[in-house]
């Protein structure tokens, strides 16, 4: 069943206004479920973890209740889950857990697709460890990664192996359960960015056949809170850097400082909420989840097929809107036919015009986007635009409108003019 826009967008409160978002690549609007179990969380259940008291039970009750809900959204058990401030936080915190696993002679394997997210990391825990950096490229003219490039560094037989599931600045979706395959069969840990394909598509770490996964529940409709996946069995090899008499049983051994209680709950509303979309437009995702007993991998995976479904059409319509301007240079996949292999996220320049004075044009007509690199420095650099002050990116997402678009494309088409 398509979805009832009308239905999706009321519960957006941000979006009662006249504003089209189109800067969803850099933080999407919040769900009213998110904001409902937060501000009950904050009157009814705040307290701190552990004690012996009513409000202190039920707040600990409202952490597990989100752990598990993150483990059925990303495919996992509640005890892969660990929490933090954000997917950068959480990897810079993880790869300092995996220093010791790396030293001189090591390598690490880094893709120019990526946001630096998922490349300083790694730089940084190469340099401090001696360890060598092998860097995979993309090809420029539609943005996909040289996986060619990939299975000349595999040959080296790196330690570790980081790779976004899709570019934040091109839309491209990378092929992560044929790269994990490959890259388990040379002996390498697998760590995946899924910040960008979150809010687009189902994820599966089982299926993907990664180490560890890492996403920010803000990208999806909900609170700043970061989500990491890790292998049970590896959280329990790795030494967490924490205060002493913090909990040691994973994940929580992770999770440094009082934790963020309130996202917590903001983050069980937002699954809620995406749970609601799977039972009344899901569409059928193909293959039904396996230890699923209350049908929430089921219908999320039905809320990701119907987004998809939606915003196949959104990516078509901005494609549209972009082609019919004169001058305007589109990165990334521009084939119709291969649009399955990206979300709905392109990035562009219209001539000579600065990306920054496009976006101030369009704010002028209540249209955001964002201009510059949106931290993905190697894809800019790469493409010879990080000097010319980068591109203009627009991303749309599920409860974005085709008159949404058409307001862009008039908008666009004004400036352009100009």
């Amino acid at each position: 069943m398509a979805l009832d826009l009308e239905r999706v967008r009321h519960q957006f409160p941000a979006l009662t206004g006249e504003a089209v978002f189109l800067d969803n690549p850099g933080g999407t609007q919040v769900v009213k479920n998110c904001l409902d179990r937060m501000l009950d969380y904050l009157i009814e259940t705040n307290a701190n973890h552990g004690g012996a008291f009513k409000t202190s039970r039920e707040s600990d009750a409202v952490a597990l209740q989100a752990r598990q809900a993150a483990a059925d959204f990303l495919g996992a058990r509640a005890d892969e889950i660990v929490f933090g401030a954000n997917m950068t936080t959480l990897t810079f915190h993880i790869s300092r857990s995996l220093a010791p696993r790396i030293g001189p002679g090591d390598s690490i394997v880094v893709t120019r697709l990526d946001h630096d997210a998922n490349i300083a990391p790694w730089l940084l825990l190469a340099r401090d460890r001696g360890a060598e950096i092998l860097w995979v490229d993309f090809h420029p003219e539609d943005g996909t990664l040289d996986l060619a490039g990939l299975d000349r560094a595999l040959e080296k037989k790196p330690k570790l192996v980081a790779v976004g599931y899709a570019s934040n600045a091109l839309g491209t979706i990378t092929p992560v359960a044929e790269i994990a395959a490959r890259a388990r069969a040379a002996g390498a840990l697998v760590f995946i960015d899924a910040v960008h394909y979150a809010p687009h598509g189902a994820i599966d770490v089982a299926a993907v056949g990664c180490d560890f996964l890492a996403c920010s529940a803000y990208k999806f409709f909900g609170p700043h809170l970061g989500l990491l996946y890790g292998r049970r069995d590896l959280l329990e090899e790795l030494s967490a850097y924490k205060v002493r008499p913090a909990d040691d049983k994973i994940p929580v051994k992770f999770e440094t400082g009082t934790p963020n209680f309130e996202a917590f709950a903001g983050l069980l509303g937002t699954i809620e909420y995406l749970e609601s979309v799977g039972a009344h437009f899901g569409e059928d995702p193909g293959v039904v989840p396996e230890n699923d007993p209350t049908g929430r991998k089921l219908k999320l995976r039905r809320a990701a097929a119907a987004i998809r479904a939606h915003e196949r059409t959104l990516a078509s319509a901005l494609y549209d809107a972009l082609r019919a301007v004169p001058g305007i240079k589109i990165y990334g996949i521009t084939d119709r036919a291969r649009f399955d292999e990206r979300v709905a996220t392109f990035s562009f320049r219209l001539g000579e015009i600065a990306p920054r004075r496009i976006a101030e044009e369009l704010d002028k007509d209540g249209i955001y986007s964002w201009d510059g690199n949106y931290y993905a420095l190697e894809v800019t650099k790469r493409l010879g635009v990080e000097d010319k002050g980068g591109m203009l990116r627009v991303g749309a997402v599920h409860y974005n409108t085709l008159s949404d678009i058409e307001r862009f494309g008039k908008s666009l088409a004004r400036i352009a003019k100009a």
